[in-house]
C-alpha cells in the first residue's frame, strides 16, 4: 500500500479495447495492493473491471489533451485498457503507482503470496496433490527393466534445476550420471521425458555438452551409450539439437557446443533451427503490433505478419516435434533432445512430441500433467521468462506462449482430437503470467520448495479441473481413430495461421458487436437449445396424454436419408476417415433414432400416435424437426466410411 499515491480517482473514462468497446465508460478508478479496479458510475449496471497488477506489462502516459490525461495499460495477455483521467496530477500519481505495483521486486509482493486464502489447509493440500507425476510415469510403464528411478539428484546435489525424482537407463551407474552432469551445461544430464511402450523408444532431454572444439568426457559417452542400450530395437540414437547449427558452432568458442559424431559413435546428430529467446521476444512484439493495427489494409497486415517471422518460428517448433514423434513411433529409435541449457527449446520440442505421440496428453488432465512434467518439474525459468519480478528484460521470452500456440495449431488441423478447447489454452496462458496461483512461480522445483509455495499458495490445476465444463471441446470423440493414434500434422506453410483469439484484441466490430463464438461454441449452444426443445416436446406429449386420458402409443416411421451423387463427394482436411453410430436421444426423451454414415442408411423415428408431429406430406429431406444429430450439427466431425464429408465446407 505504501506505493499507492492516490487510491481513488473520480470521473475516469475507461475504454477496454480488447472487448470491442467503442464508447468509453465513466466511473471511479481504485488502486489496491493487488488490483486496479474500475467501477462504472451507471447505477443500473455498476460493471466492474479488475486487472491484476502482475498482469500489467507496461504503463504508458500519453501527452495531455484538453479533455484530460490519457494512460494506456498493456497487459501480458495482450489486453489493452485506455484510461482518460481528468486531472494531470492524478494521472501522474496513478502512473507512478502502477509502474511500481506492476514490477514487484520480491515474491512476497505477488498476489498468490500477499493474502491469506479463505480455504482450509486440507483443501490447499489437495490442490497441490491433484496431479501425480509418478502415476503418469507408471502409465507409460516406467520403471521397468530398461528405465529406473535414480536417487542421484534426491537432494538436488547433481543438478539444482532438475526435479528430485528422475528416470535414467538401468545401466547408468551413479558415477556415470555424475560424470555426465559435470560435462553438461548447468549440470543437466540426460534424463527420461517420455517412454513409448509399443516401440520401447524413449525421448530424453539434457543440455549442451561442454565440448568446445575437442573436449571429451568418457562418462557422458557412456551415458549416451546407456540410452541407446535401453532400446533393444536399435543400435543408435538421434541427438536432436534444437538450435540453428551456426548458433551451436558459435558456442564452441565459449567451451560449449554439440556432440561430435567422431566421439559419440552411436549417434546421428540432427539440427532443427529454432531461434533463441531474444529473436522470439522481438518476433512476438511484432506480431502484437500486427494485432493492434486499427484498420489495416491487406498489404499492411500481410507485410506485418511476414516481417514478424512468428509463424516461421511456430513451424520450426512443430517440425521438431514431428521429427521426434516419427523417430520414436515409426522408426523405433530413441531421441536425445537439447538446446543450450535445456529448459526452453528443449521443453517445447519434448512436450510437443508427447502431444503428437500419446493421445492421453490431448486430454484436459493429460495436458496438465505434461506441462507439470516437462515444464514445471524439469526447471523451466517461469519467473525470468514471464517477468514475474522486476529483473533483466533480456531474460523475458514467450517460450510457453509458443508451445500453447503449437497445440492450438494442431487443434485447428485435428478439431476432434483434443478434449479441451481454445479457452483452456488461453486460461493456461493467463495463469502463467498472472501469479494468481503458485504453480508457475520460481525457476525450478528447488526454488519453489525453498519458498514453501505449497504452504503459502494454491495450485492452478485443481481450479482448472473444476471449471473443465467451459473448457470442453464438443467435437472430441474418445473412440475416434485420430484420438487414439499418433497425430501426423501437415507442416506446409499454408497450414499455419495467426492465432486471432490470443493476439488480435484490437479488432473493432460493427455495431452491435456480434458474439465472438468459435464453431465449437456455436455447436454447444445448438445442442443446449435442442435439448431444451426435446424436453419441451416431452412435456407437451405428457400434457396431451393427461388431457385426452389416452395412453401414448408409438409407431415407427422410416425417413430415408438424402442420397448424394459421387460427383459431389469430397474429403477435406487432415482428419482421417471415420464412421460413427450416434444415438439421437435417450429413451427418457420419448423418441429414438439410429444413424449410420453412408448413402444407403435409413433414419428411424419413433413418434406417438395422435401427436401433432407432421408425418404425411413431409419432405423426406427436411430435417428441421430432428434433433441436433439429425440436423448435421453433431456430424461436423464425422466422415463417411469412404472418407467423404458430403460436400460440407471444411470450416
Amino acid at each position: 500500500m505504501e506505493h499507492i499515491r492516490t487510491p481513488k480517482v473520480e470521473n475516469v473514462r475507461l475504454l477496454a479495447r480488447s472487448s470491442g468497446q467503442r464508447k468509453p465508460s465513466v466511473g471511479t478508478l481504485y488502486l489496491s495492493a493487488t488490483h486496479t479496479i474500475f467501477v462504472e458510475s451507471n447505477p443500473e449496471t455498476r460493471k466492474e473491471t479488475w486487472v491484476l497488477h502482475s498482469m500489467v506489462g507496461s504503463v504508458e502516459r500519453l501527452p495531455p489533451t484538453p479533455t484530460g490525461s490519457q494512460m494506456v495499460l498493456r497487459c501480458k495477455n495482450f489486453r489493452v485498457i485506455q484510461l482518460l483521467i481528468p486531472q494531470e496530477r492524478d494521472c501522474m500519481d496513478v502512473h507512478a503507482s502502477l509502474t511500481r505495483l506492476s514490477r514487484p521486486e520480491k515474491y512476497s509482493e505477488l498476489y498468490c503470496l500477499s493474502f491469506n486464502p479463505n480455504v482450509n489447509k486440507e483443501e490447499r493440500g489437495e490442490s497441490w496433490s491433484f496431479l501425480d507425476l509418478s502415476a503418469d510415469y507408471r502409465r507409460m510403464g516406467v520403471p521397468n527393466n530398461l528405465w529406473v528411478a535414480t536417487a542421484a539428484n534426491s537432494e538436488y546435489r547433481v543438478c539444482d534445476t532438475y526435479a528430485a525424482e528422475l528416470f535414467v537407463p538401468k545401466s547408468a551407474t551413479p558415477s556415470i550420471i555424475v560424470g555426465s552432469s559435470k560435462f553438461r551445461s548447468r549440470g543437466r544430464f540426460p534424463a527420461l521425458s517420455y517412454f513409448h511402450q509399443d516401440t520401447l523408444a524413449a525421448v530424453c532431454r539434457c543440455s549442451q555438452p561442454l565440448s568446445g572444439f575437442s573436449g571429451r568426457c568418457q562418462e557422458d559417452e557412456q551415458m549416451l551409450q546407456a540410452v541407446m542400450k535401453s532400446n533393444p530395437g536399435s543400435d543408435y540414437i538421434y541427438v536432436v539439437d534444437t538450435r540453428p547449427k551456426l548458433n551451436a558452432m558459435a558456442n564452441r568458442a565459449a567451451g560449449k557446443g554439440y556432440e561430435s559424431e567422431d566421439h559419440y559413435t552411436n549417434i546421428k546428430l540432427h539440427f532443427i533451427g529454432i531461434e533463441n529467446i531474444h529473436v522470439m521476444r522481438s518476433s512476438q512484439q511484432k506480431i502484437i503490433d500486427v494485432g493492434e493495427l486499427r484498420t489495416p489494409s491487406m498489404t499492411d497486415f500481410l507485410f506485418g505478419l511476414e516481417n514478424s517471422g512468428w509463424l516461421k518460428h511456430i513451424k520450426a517448433i512443430v517440425d521438431a516435434g514431428v521429427f521426434i514423434a516419427r523417430a520414436v513411433a515409426d522408426e523405433g529409435i530413441s531421441v536425445l533432445v537439447h538446446c543450450s541449457d535445456g529448459w526452453d527449446r528443449t521443453a517445447q520440442a519434448c512436450s510437443l512430441a508427447s502431444v503428437l505421440l500419446d493421445p492421453y496428453y490431448r486430454s484436459t488432465r493429460g495436458l496438465m500433467l505434461l506441462i507439470e512434467r516437462d515444464w514445471v518439474s524439469f526447471g523451466h525459468k517461469f519467473s525470468h521468462r514471464y517477468a514475474h519480478l522486476d529483473g533483466d528484460p533480456k531474460e523475458v521470452s514467450p517460450v510457453m506462449d509458443q508451445f500453447l500456440e503449437c497445440v492450438w495449431q494442431l487443434s485447428e488441423q485435428f478439431p476432434c482430437a483434443f478434449e479441451f478447447n481454445e479457452r483452456f489454452l488461453l486460461a493456461i496462458h493467463t495463469h502463467v503470467y498472472s501469479c494468481q496461483y503458485g504453480t508457475f512461480l520460481g525457476n525450478s522445483q528447488k526454488e519453489r520448495l525453498d519458498m514453501r509455495l505449497q504452504e503459502r499458495s494454491h495450485s492452478v490445476w485443481s481450479q482448472l479441473w473444476k471449471d473443465r465444463a467451459q473448457y470442453t471441446n464438443p467435437l472430441y470423440k474418445a473412440e475416434q481413430s485420430q484420438t487414439q493414434g499418433v497425430l501426423r500434422p501437415n507442416t506446409s506453410p499454408y497450414c499455419f495461421k495467426m492465432w486471432k483469439g490470443l493476439y488480435n484484441h484490437m479488432e473493432k466490430p460493427p455495431r452491435p458487436p456480434p458474439p465472438r463464438q468459435s464453431p465449437a461454441d456455436c455447436l454447444s449452444a445448438v445442442r443446449e437449445e435442442s435439448q431444451r426443445l426435446e424436453e419441451e416436446l416431452t412435456n407437451h406429449q405428457e400434457r396431451i396424454a393427461a388431457l385426452t386420458r389416452k395412453p401414448i402409443t408409438w409407431q415407427k416411421v422410416e425417413v430415408p436419408r438424402r442420397k448424394f451423387s459421387q460427383s459431389h463427394l469430397r474429403y477435406c482436411g487432415p482428419d482421417p476417415p471415420t464412421s460413427y453410430i450416434y444415438p439421437i436421444a435417450s429413451p427418457a426423451q420419448n423418441y429414438s433414432n439410429t444413424f449410420t454414415s453412408g448413402s444407403t442408411s435409413r433414419k428411424t423415428l419413433t413418434l406417438p400416435l395422435g401427436s401433432s408431429a407432421p408425418i404425411k406430406g413431409r419432405d423426406p429431406d427436411d430435417l428441421s424437426t430432428c434433433s441436433d444429430h439429425e440436423s448435421g450439427v453433431a456430424d461436423l466431425c464425422s466422415r463417411s466410411s469412404s472418407g467423404e464429408d458430403y460436400g460440407k465446407d471444411p470450416d
